[in-house]
């Protein structure tokens, strides 16, 4: 079964351009020129992957990104003419997977769409549920329980939260957590970690600033409370 895709952005010719690559490249693809039709597609054609433009007419990128976030767990891949580190940062914290700049390359584009679906798509096989004080970890769902309760998580979140509470006690710096849930995208960019780490902790923690499950430990990184 093909891969669905949702491609967003009101360059009709890079559209067009990013569309006709994909398509070769073996993906299903829905397309979208403003916001409000990205969200529209994405309820009825649930796309696995979106690829999104930051400036939009009406509704923007970023503001597209929070309502996909709250609708459920897509990849989401920025686009965008912005540069600055800052804005990078901006992006991933509301809950992008990657960052592109434009002008990109469509053969970095498509590698980078394949890494973010393997992050989402990828299982252990070593562990299929964990159990975590009141949290459940269903591995095999990618799915995260709070007292029985689903969390909605992003796919960055959910697979930085699986690494952490696979090592109770372990403490891991930035790097490694960076490597781990990103892959080698970003790695120059590791105090994106603290922005995922503090959303992380706003939907998993009962107190957020007193957190138990993600702890920090200064100077080093952040380690999964093993006394739950």
């Amino acid at each position: 079964m093909e891969t669905t895709l949702l491609l967003v952005d009101d360059e009709v010719k890079m559209l067009e351009a990013t569309a006709s690559y994909l398509q070769n490249e073996g993906f299903r693809i829905v397309c979208a020129t403003t916001g409000l039709e990205a969200l529209t597609a994405a309820r009825t054609e649930r796309p696995a992957l979106v690829v999104l433009d930051w400036m939009l007419p009406g509704m923007s990128g970023l503001d597209v990104c929070r309502e996909l976030r709250s609708m459920g767990s897509y990849g989401i891949i920025m686009l965008t003419a912005k540069t600055e580190e800052t804005d990078k940062i901006i992006g991933l914290e509301i809950g992008a997977d990657d960052y592109m700049t434009k002008p990109y390359s469509l053969r970095e584009l498509a590698a980078r769409i394949r890494s973010v679906l393997r992050r989402i798509q990828g299982k252990s096989e070593e562990i299929q549920t964990m159990v975590r004080g009141d949290l459940t970890l269903i591995e095999s769902k990618c799915q995260v329980l709070k007292d029985g309760a689903e969390i909605v998580l992003t796919p960055t979140e959910y697979k930085l939260l699986m690494t952490l509470a696979a090592k109770p006690g372990i403490v891991f710096s930035r790097l490694q957590l960076m490597k781990s849930v990103m892959e080698n995208d970003f790695i120059n960019y590791e105090r994106t970690i603290d922005s995922h780490i503090s959303n992380l902790r706003k939907k998993i923690e009962s107190d957020p600033a007193v957190p138990t499950y993600i702890q920090t430990v200064f100077g080093f990184g952040y380690r999964f409370g093993d006394k739950l």
